[in-house]
Formats: structure tokens, C-alpha cells, sequence
């Protein structure tokens, strides 16, 4: 087994606190899904959101989803000026026995903009 960092992004509409729970939990929901882990996979998750969100904690998506045992930390992005708004990132530390290369990454909805090389 080895530890890997998983990245992932999405962007909500607006600073919604349902908004912002939906859209965690589908990121986070993919993330799972596309490298197919457990939560008992799960070392701990970062979340960050940019300035401009403040409705509501994404990680209370991953709580939601079964997280109870997994440390989760929510922070706030530094605000470029040229930054792209209403983003909700994640890093995902996991054991897993998939090599760096076959990590999924995962990039939704205009998020996709952040990473096109790897977006889904």
C-alpha cells in the first residue's frame, strides 16, 4: 500500500449552502468512485474554497457521505485577482495500491478550466 495525494475541484453557481453541499458531494463522490476507494482508505481530506464561499463548510458533504472517522479541514484559498470564483478543491491523502500514474484526479463543472489536461 502506498500513500497518494488526490486533487480535485469543482465550482458552484453561487454561495449557496446547498449549492455547496451538492457539489461537494458529488466531487467527493467521485473522487471515491473513479479510484475506487472506502472511506477506510481515506487518511484525511483538505478542503479549500475560494474567498467568495462562505455558506457553508464543504466537508460537512464528506461527514454526509460517511466520514465520520476521517480528519477533514476546510480553508480558505488566497484570493488572486485572476483566480476563477465560487471553487470548492479538495486534496484527498489515501492508501492505495495504485501506482502515481493511475490516480484519478477529478475536475467538474467549471472546474474543468483549473486542469484540462486531466479534467473529466
Amino acid at each position: 500500500m502506498a500513500v497518494r495525494a488526490i486533487r480535485g475541484a469543482t465550482q458552484v453557481e453561487a454561495d449557496d449552502r446547498d449549492e455547496i453541499l451538492a457539489a461537494t458531494t458529488e466531487l467527493v463522490s467521485a473522487v471515491m468512485e473513479r479510484n475506487a476507494l472506502g472511506t477506510g482508505d481515506v487518511i484525511s481530506v483538505l478542503f479549500t474554497a475560494t474567498p467568495d464561499l462562505t455558506a457553508e463548510f464543504p466537508a460537512l458533504a464528506a461527514r454526509n457521505l460517511g466520514f465520520q472517522e476521517v480528519p477533514l479541514m476546510c480553508a480558505s484559498e488566497i484570493a488572486v485577482p485572476h483566480g476563477l470564483p465560487r471553487v470548492i478543491r479538495l486534496m484527498a491523502h489515501v492508501e492505495t495500491d495504485r501506482p502515481r500514474a493511475q490516480v484519478q484526479h477529478v475536475y467538474l463543472r467549471g472546474a474543468t478550466a483549473l486542469r484540462v489536461d486531466i479534467a473529466q
